[in-house]
């Protein structure tokens, strides 16, 4: 008898032990990035749909663990309001807000739009325009290197090719386009964490695909980053992935003028040197002894893009013009053809 006490009472114990591991795994931060979310509770809803609600927000890990915290802190007064969170802070954060009516209603948030196929110093434009930082301030955490080596660490496409000697700015290509509501004193690294989060959502699907590749990630950003400057219907994107593929097949300069154009610090409204096209910038394709894709992307890509770098078209063609005044891309397989859509339509 004594025997199966003991057993019995082990086997209290260890769910005892297990039961308070399982609740100190649940009051951790869901993520360690930053990432504002506004949160908000009704009049009248019950502390059950309360906390279900929280983790659809995934503002904490477990339903389990928030209902002991309210029983065990005896956290009984949540308020109705609306509630500015992050996603970094912890249930006791998160709890003990909503139990004093912790609104924070001076946190106001603003919307903030960026366009794809625009690069991280467009971007660092809108982030002045919007927030009040200066240039040299964002360029500073632009180039800061201990803070490119932990969001690496933190990112499973991003690696440590971005800080190769002759990229231009790490993060080029990596900051999802789109528009977002931040709080107004965000700071310039909650800005580009919370981008990047929106990438790594973007990329998920396809994680499987580009491991698959043979290309990095890294790479196929780089593809989309082209085929964003190239075009813009969906299906010419397609078209201009399968030339780049095309030519990466056969050992063929890509020659593309917009990558010569960031090479050369020059808008696509600027004219292109004799000097700009022979140069040896890594990322200028148009010198025909570059070979292969350029060290890295050359603007910031929509979703289109990335999907038309996975997914070129069935097509034959080898050379392609791009209309920039109709952004109409015209598509050849000779070069002869090539030639005489440059006449005819680039005089």
């Amino acid at each position: 008898m004594k025997k199966k006490l003991i057993i019995i009472g082990g086997i209290i114990a260890a769910i005892i032990i297990c039961l308070i591991a399982f609740y100190f795994a649940g009051t951790g931060a869901t993520t360690k990035k930053s990432e504002p979310v506004t949160f908000t509770i009704r009049a009248g809803e019950s502390k059950s749909q309360i906390i279900s609600h929280l983790k659809d927000a995934k503002l904490i890990k477990s339903k389990y663990s928030a209902f002991v915290y309210l029983i065990v802190h005896n956290k009984r007064n949540i308020q109705a309001g609306t509630y500015y969170f992050n996603r970094n802070m912890s249930l006791k954060e998160v709890i003990d807000s909503l139990n004093v009516g912790k609104t924070n209603k001076l946190a106001k948030t603003i919307s903030v739009t960026f366009v794809e196929g625009k690069t991280v110093l467009d971007y660092a434009d809108v982030i002045t325009e919007n927030f009040g930082y200066k240039p040299d301030e964002i360029k500073a955490v632009l180039e800061d290197e201990a803070f490119i080596k932990e969001l690496i660490k933190q990112y499973w496409f991003l690696d440590d090719v971005v800080l190769k000697d002759g990229i231009y700015y790490a993060l080029e290509g990596y900051l999802f386009p789109d528009t977002y509501e931040f709080y107004e004193d965000a700071s310039i690294q909650d800005i580009i964490i919370r981008m990047l989060a929106n990438m790594e959502d973007k990329l998920a699907p396809y994680k499987d695909e580009i491991e698959k590749s043979g290309y990095t990630a890294h790479e196929i950003l780089t593809m989309a980053s082209i085929i964003e400057k190239e075009s813009v219907k969906k299906d010419d994107r397609a078209k201009v992935s399968q030339v780049i593929y095309k030519r990466l097949d056969i050992n063929m300069a890509l020659g593309m003028d917009v990558t010569t154009y960031y090479a050369a610090h020059k808008s696509l409204k600027e004219n292109l040197t004799s000097v700009d096209l022979n140069s040896n910038s890594p990322y200028n394709t148009r010198n025909i002894n570059l070979i292969g894709l350029p060290i890295g992307p050359i603007c910031n890509v929509g979703l289109e893009s990335i999907d038309a770098a996975l997914h070129p078209s069935d097509t034959n063609y080898l050379y392609f013009y791009a209309d920039l005044e109709t952004q109409k891309v015209y598509f050849a397989e000779t070069q002869a053809e090539f030639l005489k859509f440059k006449k005819e339509i680039g005089g």
